[in-house]
């Protein structure tokens, strides 16, 4: 088991670039089982995440070849389902995202029931209605069995704004005969690169309205080479926690139009900062003021955000309404920050009341998953004293080097294995 262990107090300073996105690698590394041609990723995030999905890919017969530190070069030309690795699969929450591509490719899926973070309930329901509008049929047991002998263009109308049942039915979409209209569909910086990725090996999706995509489909598609767009959550971690600690940060390689709903958040809390257009300075904040925020669909405010938004309200004078109606286990993380001096309250499961500014202390605590870990990281950070974060090992699901890169901007934090 991994720790972490931080000495927090210290104002973080310096600079730091944001990593590729690990919400837009992951389908579009799955999307690449869509071609026989060789796909080239640039800025791809060495995370697990990532790295468990190349593995299942090799699993497979694919040829995964890393050309530098950033660059993956992937071949899905010899591949079959026979070596599939479901452990693997069964191991991360991500590995949904082969549905539609296997689906295309094969003509068939045998998926074991995904892991991952404890977040809450987070079914499935809205992939199987999608690739069912497109011709398959579905069983659920232990995981999902999912047949199509053709798969024909439909209008599908989603029954909630799911990022990654948008992507599974973009990509099922992409090779099905005739063409294909999605309704209410997400559209997350993430979703429109795996667009972007999907145009450049042939595909032809465009926007026809709002939250609403059209496909049409042909017969083959080609390789192609393609650089992951900066992740924003991450630009947001380190926001947060430069104004937290109240430090000052450039933080490099970002997308400004995609920072647009965390930014308004800094407005209303009185955050000192300064956009440009490829880096978000933030400086030093005397009155940080108590806020109020929903989590909702891109362009709304990000749900991987209001964790660390959490002990950022520790440090806000007033109380901070967060409410998150996207997932019911969001909310753990707040014990642990009680545990460390926060005063809060949790009304239900989807909304949580913060009072502060308050002194948070060192404690011995556990990273839950993986945006309450590296929430926990922040008030570490913050807090006086030692913090240890146990099972730190989530946190490199989603973030490069996370400790590594902290320290570059003078924190005290180690990891201990």
């Amino acid at each position: 088991m991994t720790k972490f262990v931080i000495n927090g107090g210290k104002k973080l300073k310096g600079k730091i670039r944001v990593s590729g996105m690990k919400n837009a690698a992951t389908p579009i590394i799955a999307s690449t089982l869509l071609t026989s041609q060789e796909c080239v990723l640039e800025n791809t995030p060495r995370i697990t995440d990532v790295l468990r999905m190349l593995q299942i890919l090799e699993s497979l017969g694919a040829k995964v070849v890393w050309k530098g530190k950033h660059t993956v070069s992937i071949r899905c030309n010899n591949v079959s389902l026979k070596s599939l690795d479901k452990k693997t699969v069964k191991s991360m929450r991500s590995s949904v995202l082969f549905m539609g591509s296997m689906l295309a490719r094969f003509h068939r899926v045998d998926l074991p029931e995904p892991g991952g973070c404890i977040i809450g309930n987070r079914p499935l329901g809205a992939h199987f209605r999608a690739l069912e509008s497109l011709g398959a049929v579905v069983e659920t047991r232990h995981g999902a069995s999912i047949r199509a002998t053709k798969l024909k263009g439909a209008n599908i109308i989603l029954p909630e704004f799911s990022v990654t049942a948008t992507e599974n039915a973009l990509m099922a979409s992409a090779l099905a005969q005739g063409e294909t209209i999605i309704k209410l569909s997400a559209m997350e910086p993430h979703v429109q690169d795996l667009i972007s990725f999907l145009n450049k090996m042939g595909a032809r999706i465009s926007e026809i309205g709002a939250h609403t995509l059209k496909i049409r489909g042909v017969k083959k598609l080609h390789g192609a080479k393609h650089k992951i767009i900066p992740d924003q959550i991450e630009a947001g971690t380190f926001a947060v926690a430069a104004v937290a600690t109240r430090g000052e940060v450039e933080i490099q390689n970002i997308i400004p139009g995609h920072l647009d709903r965390i930014l308004l958040a800094f407005q209303d809390i009185g955050v000192n900062f300064v956009l440009s257009k490829k880096s978000l300075l933030i400086k030093p904040s005397k009155d940080l003021r108590a806020f109020n925020i929903q989590t909702l669909p891109y362009p709304g405010f990000p749900t991987d955000l209001q964790a660390p938004f959490g002990v950022l309200a520790t440090q806000c004078k007033g109380t901070s309404l967060i409410h998150d109606p996207m997932y019911e286990g969001r909310m753990g993380y707040i014990k642990e920050l009680e545990k460390m001096g926060a005063k809060a309250k949790v009304c239900d499961p989807h909304r949580v009341l913060i009072t502060g500014p308050s002194q948070l202390f060192g404690r011995k605590i556990k990273s839950l998953d993986l945006r309450a870990g590296a929430t926990m990281v922040i008030a570490g950070l913050v807090a006086k004293g030692e913090t240890i974060i146990n099972n730190a090992e989530i946190l490199d699901r989603g973030y490069e080097e996370l400790d590594k890169r902290f320290r570059k901007l003078g924190a005290n934090i180690k990891r201990v294995v």
